[in-house]
């Protein structure tokens, strides 16, 4: 009987260029940022935005959890129906049973046991998943308005998004990662934790300071 895992979690985060009202940054990227062909562009680190940005470290911890309880959760469940088949095995070949109608309704509660837990483990995947779309989302919706107001005053035609090696070779004076990021932390204001609430799962609010 295998076990059963809840699939790892895979965060990813976008980015665009906009224009509003800028607030103010602790650090400024290099002002010789203008290409051969008169465009302004830069880049983020989509690595260091999911380890620095607050809200996006403080969700990754409520997701964890939700998969971690999820995971003991199906694994508890699936050690119980191992553990159901193994005494009905050892009981047949025992001739532990007093009738043929006893075995067989062993082995109907077992099936049902199983679809019970395939039941739940598609139940406890979805809820994952709509949760971490909710992330997902959250996290673009962020980012997108904290870069109109930054764009306001830097004016870059493009805002490229750098993760892994999708982007093969970027001068540093490109990138704007630790100001965004910065930015993104003063304006970053988490809900307060509700200290009588025993879910793991209290939400954080992404939504940029006004």
């Amino acid at each position: 009987m295998k076990k059963y895992i809840f699939p790892a979690l895979t965060i990813a985060a976008m980015m665009v260029s906009c224009n509003n009202a800028a607030p103010k940054m602790d650090n400024q990227p290099s002002s010789d940022d203008a290409n051969t062909t008169g465009m302004k562009i830069a880049y983020v680190e989509v690595d260091s935005l999911m380890t620095q940005y607050t809200f996006a470290k403080d969700y990754s911890v409520t997701l964890e959890k939700k998969s971690n309880n999820a995971r003991n959760t199906l694994n508890q469940k699936g050690n119980a129906l191992q553990a159901a088949v193994a005494n009905f095995q050892q009981k047949l070949n025992n001739n532990g049973f007093t009738s043929r109608q006893q075995a067989e309704s062993q082995q109907a509660a077992i099936q049902r046991q199983q679809q019970d837990l395939q039941t739940l483990q598609a139940r406890l995947e979805n809820e994952l998943a709509i949760e971490t779309a909710k992330f997902n989302e959250a996290l673009r919706d962020s980012l997108q308005n904290f870069l109109k107001a930054y764009n306001n005053d830097k004016h870059y035609d493009i805002i490229l998004s750098k993760a892994g090696d999708n982007i093969l070779f970027a001068d540093k004076k490109y990138d704007i990662t630790q100001d965004v990021i910065n930015g993104l932390n003063k304006r970053y204001k988490p809900a307060p934790k509700k200290t009588d609430d025993k879910k793991d799962d209290a939400k954080a609010d992404a939504k940029p300071a006004k």
